[in-house]
């Protein structure tokens, strides 16, 4: 079975993950997930990012996160664009997210990088999720 929205399930597992306590997850690899997840390590929400070959030989991304005072680092990572309905915006009409404490990371022509980059680079693109 097909996966219609790989972006979602990855955060998904990050939400879930650490909502159990968990020092790790695991995802299928992709490009654009290892993109996000390096995003998330810059800016201080994962702390790392390994690229891991499964037992079949698949390539599987391995996410350690991240506690500050055994409380979790993100409190909420939501999804924006969704394969139903995209959602793009232009780099002036893009909000901060809890008066510039989150970010939100976009997919632009640069790559996939946090509204902070967008800004600097004065890029918009399609607004693949919020995190705080």
């Amino acid at each position: 079975m097909t996966m219609t929205d790989p972006i979602a399930d990855l955060l998904t597992r990050i939400r879930n993950g650490q909502r159990a306590r968990k020092q790790s997850v695991k995802c299928p690899h992709s490009k654009e997930k290892e993109n996000l997840v390096k995003v998330l390590q810059e800016e201080g929400y994962v702390r790392t990012c390994l690229v891991e070959n499964d037992l079949l030989g698949h390539k599987e991304l391995k996410i350690e996160l991240k506690y500050h005072e055994n409380k979790p680092v993100i409190q909420t990572i939501d999804r924006i664009s969704k394969p139903g309905r995209r959602v793009y915006s232009p780099i002036s009409a893009l909000n901060k997210v809890a008066n510039g404490l989150g970010i939100t990371i976009l997919s632009t022509n640069k790559g996939i990088i946090s509204d902070a980059k967008a800004r600097e680079l004065s890029v918009g693109g399609e607004v693949l999720c919020r995190v705080f």
